[in-house]
């Protein structure tokens, strides 16, 4: 199906429920609107299924593991279960652990500190710094940003066939980790592809799935990754809760995430003052303290909703969508979509543009305060790559809401639209109307930075003469 004929044909199903679908906002020029909530790459909201089975638990909640009470037995059977769907939902293999974390950053880091001695990590600049960053302790080699799924590959093949030689004399352990949708372009990585180079050449792959997870389905086993992470936040499940999911061997081995109850198997006193600790070997061995019951609950549910609505309609649907924005602004010169792989690339429902003559700051403030849209702007956290996509714009220092740069350096953000599945046609066809008036009328408003904000100015006398600066 062509992506006119996808923007033109009647919806292809009903967005489903979630929280925040009735909200009415104020208008900095009056009135009140429905929001329209187009930020679902830094949170989604909560699906109402998953709203409703956490209340349904809520009452019941109780301690995880070795209470002797019914609601702690309860509560335990759900907290495991609840490891089962996740591991179901993400076709992981027999072996696999499950590890229940705070968020994808968390997991990332978790992962980081199991690293093998000597490890070599491989990252692309393109992503996110919650991939980009944890790695402080390990060898890390930066790879450019490629412009298409081929050079992606090539890339890789060459930065691992020159892996250095460690201490050792061999060349050691390897890492890559590799988004599976990027959360600037929304663009599709060839995961696959990147997983079986990464292979060939004797290291392993950790996927960051915070922007693929909620939009594809996601199959260890298929994919041939070694370990997945994601965020329930993302998956319409914010309630503070993530995973990390794969091979269980340098997870087992590592020292504990953290150290404390629940990690341990066995502690005693030694002789000189001190203790012995013997260690869970199973996923408990990184989830010390009190479990997120409902957390990890909330994830599970979500997995279960998502699988039942159905990837095939849920993809279709998106792309029906970005298919809407797209060609909706298409007759608009001043817009700028950003793409490392080309406009035609496969994408989820995640678009970052600029538009000419404009601040991003000061355009998303003007699409929140005076049409109740909210969006993002800024570098996304993944400030390499949105300052390679931008490096060549020109934008001024000192407009409203430009972050502060680096002395010599040009202010540098953009727009980001996102949404899922519980964005309705009309908030994406508010969207695009949106844009269109902001380029062509200006805004409606005076704007002002207020802590690294641009916020409407609520002074006196404030109405904008159609000005878009």
């Amino acid at each position: 199906m062509s992506v006119s004929t996808l923007a033109t044909a009647p919806s292809v199903c009903a967005p489903l429920p979630v929280l925040g679908r009735d909200v009415t906002v104020p208008l900095v020029t009056g009135g009140e609107v429905t929001y329209a909530a187009l930020d679902y790459a830094a949170s989604a909201p909560a699906l109402q299924r998953v709203w409703d089975d956490v209340a349904a638990y809520a009452p019941y909640y109780g301690s995880v593991h070795r209470g002797a009470g019914y609601l702690s037995q309860l509560s335990t059977d759900l907290f495991e279960n609840a490891r089962r769907t996740v591991a179901e939902f993400l076709d992981c293999r027999d072996g696999d652990q499950v590890v229940f974390t705070r968020s994808t950053t968390d997991s990332l880091n978790l992962l980081a500190a199991a690293l093998p001695a000597g490890c070599q990590v491989f990252v692309f600049e393109t992503e996110h710094h919650a991939a980009l960053l944890p790695w402080r302790d390990a060898r890390v080699t930066v790879l450019d940003a490629p412009r298409g799924p081929r050079q992606a590959v090539e890339t890789l093949e060459r930065a691992l066939a020159g892996r250095t030689v460690s201490i050792e004399g061999g060349q050691g352990p390897a890492l890559v980790c590799l988004t599976g949708a990027s959360n600037v372009t929304g663009e599709l990585w060839p995961v696959q592809e990147l997983a079986a180079a990464a292979h060939a050449h004797g290291a392993r792959i950790v996927l960051d799935a915070a922007q693929l997870a909620p939009h594809h389905p996601v199959s260890v086993e298929d994919l041939d990754v070694d370990w997945v992470a994601f965020s329930g936040h993302k998956l319409y499940a914010p309630f503070g809760s993530g995973v990390l999911a794969g091979r269980a061997d340098w997870l087992r081995e590592a020292e504990p995430y953290l150290a404390g109850g629940g990690a341990s198997r066995k502690v005693t006193r030694r002789t000189d003052g001190g203790v012995d600790v013997e260690w869970h070997d199973s996923a408990a061995r990184h989830e010390a303290g009190s479990p997120n019951v409902i957390g990890a609950y909330a994830v599970a549910s979500a997995c279960k909703a998502l699988t039942e609505a159905g990837f095939d309609t849920l993809v279709a649907r998106e792309q029906y969508l970005v298919a809407k924005v797209r060609e909706g602004l298409a007759d608009v010169p001043q817009v700028r979509f950003l793409s490392l792989f080309g406009d035609d690339a496969p994408r989820v429902g995640v678009l970052s543009f600029v538009v000419e003559g404009w601040n991003s700051s000061h355009f998303a403030a003007a699409l929140s305060a005076e049409y109740g849209i909210g969006v993002r702007d800024g570098l996304f956290c993944a400030h390499p790559l949105v300052r390679t996509l931008l490096g060549s714009d020109p934008q001024t220092q000192g407009e409203c809401g430009a972050p502060e740069a680096a002395p010599g350096e040009k202010s540098l953000n953009a727009i980001r639209v996102s949404f899922g599945a519980g964005t309705p046609d009309e908030h994406v066809e508010r969207f695009v109307r949106a844009v269109k008036e902001l380029v062509t009328d200006g805004a409606r408003w005076n704007y002002r930075t207020e802590d690294g904000r641009c916020v409407p100015d609520t002074s006196a006398s404030t109405a904008a003469a159609g000005t878009s600066v």
